[in-house]
């Protein structure tokens, strides 16, 4: 899976309708050009493959009052909706995504209602146990043979799968104390007005 495609659905939904330097100017407040694909040139592409496979409706908008040019303006279909919720669930369940789609995965967490998120998490630390389990299979010799340095490579990986384990059940013992507000959520608050997603509980 590719990184960008959720980043841009996810980046457009939260805004609920947006044009190209909107969503780039958000992705460029997470650093996402740092860790991902997401440069100015991927997403104005990203926008307008998406465009015409019916993921996003473009809106041509008109020029402004200043003078500038006319915006095109994006808001994600029902197929959209369901193709980046679909990425999102994969992003967190999944033990062998790339660091830029998990990344985006919990960029988007607060999406979630708190039990699917953390449902998803624990099929995530299911799918690592069982990677580790299939390192030590596989990558550790028998007392009668040396495999010298091609060893390091099966304690890599398991000490990768180890510290994934570790870092997803931290996040799970979060969400399960009732860290951020999760979709569907709101903090009983005195006043009016509904949070904002990923404002953290207190």
């Amino acid at each position: 899976m590719s990184a960008i495609r959720l980043l841009v659905l996810g980046a457009v939904r939260q805004r609920h309708r947006a044009h190209g330097y909107q969503v780039r100017g958000d992705l460029e407040t997470w650093g996402a050009a740092e860790w991902s694909s997401a440069k100015p040139g991927s997403i104005y592409h990203a926008l307008k493959s998406m465009a015409r496979h019916g993921l996003l409706l473009a809106h041509e908008t008109a020029p402004s009052e200043a003078g500038g040019p006319p915006r095109t303006e994006y808001e994600l279909t029902a197929d959209g909706e369901r193709e980046f919720f679909a990425l999102l669930r994969a992003a967190l369940s999944s033990a062998d995504e790339t660091t830029d789609v998990l990344t985006a995965g919990v960029g988007f967490l607060v999406d979630l209602p708190r039990a699917e998120a953390i449902a998803l998490l624990r099929r995530r630390v299911a799918a690592l146990e069982e990677w580790r389990a299939d390192i030590r299979r596989r990558w550790t010799p028998d007392e009668s043979e040396d495999w010298g340095h091609i060893a390091e490579i099966g304690g890599m990986w398991e000490h990768r799968a180890e510290s994934a384990e570790r870092w997803t059940r931290g996040l799970i013992e979060r969400l399960e104390g009732g860290a951020y507000v999760m979709a569907g959520e709101r903090r009983a608050e005195t006043g009016p007005g509904a949070v904002d997603p990923g404002e953290e509980l207190t």
